[in-house]
């Protein structure tokens, strides 16, 4: 994973990892290596972050909780050159991230895409709780459709239940704060390909925190830990 870096892969995982977790700049970054004696610039820490954060996920996903079968919809604003877009996310009961996806639009297809990617995973849900977005429940609505229809078990799927309140989604909308708090000392994304990958790398931080990984010990690991076991 790391063959042919100048740099050991504690310094490029540490970097990687205080850049994602905690609000800090680039140039913070590359200061506070300085002060250990490595001199690295803040655009390579830059290219460290796009380049594995996309890997680590993957790895991470392979080893992903389940969740649970009662889901909080909702997406929220980023933004890009000064452009509104927006990234859908979903929670269980228990908290726990379901899915998430980056979208530069707004919509039905958007939402569909969302949606269809987060029932591949994580197979289909009881209920789903939305806000008031006709769109969202539309979504679900039809995706709900394709899946019974390319079932091919004996048994009937029951429809997915939709609880549609403005105030029944307000545990996403909570979960919203610790992706939109790092995003917002970014002062903002340069690309909408940039976005996306910087942002899987926040969620990715966001539910090793929430301890979504299985392990072979019974201790949970430390952040630190989680991050190295990954690139193992």
């Amino acid at each position: 994973m790391f063959k042919g870096r100048h740099f050991d892969r504690s310094v490029i995982l540490l970097c990687i990892r205080w850049y994602l977790a905690y609000n800090l700049s680039l140039c913070n970054l590359e200061e506070m290596m300085a002060e250990r004696g490595i001199a690295v610039d803040h655009a390579t820490v830059h290219r460290w972050a796009v380049r594995y954060s996309p890997e680590l996920l993957k790895r991470f996903n392979a080893r992903k909780r389940a969740v649970t079968a009662r889901w909080h919809i909702d997406e929220t604003y980023i933004k890009v050159r000064g452009r509104w877009m927006y990234l859908y996310r979903a929670i269980d009961s228990n908290g726990d991230t379901v899915e998430f996806w980056f979208s530069e639009r707004r919509d039905l297809i958007a939402a569909k895409r969302f949606l269809r990617k987060a029932l591949k995973r994580h197979g289909r849900p009881e209920r789903i709780v939305i806000d008031g977005s006709q769109t969202n429940r539309e979504a679900i609505l039809s995706c709900d459709a394709e899946n019974r229809l390319q079932d091919r078990s004996r048994g009937s799927l029951k429809p997915i239940r939709i609880r549609q309140s403005q105030y029944l989604n307000n545990r996403i909308e909570q979960d919203h704060r610790a992706v939109k708090r790092r995003v917002r000392s970014m002062l903002g994304f340069k690309s909408a390909d940039g976005a996306r990958v910087i942002l899987g790398g926040i969620e990715l931080v966001h539910m090793l925190r929430k301890q979504q990984v299985k392990y072979a010990c019974s201790r949970q690991p430390s952040l630190a830990e989680q991050f190295h076991l990954l690139a193992a």
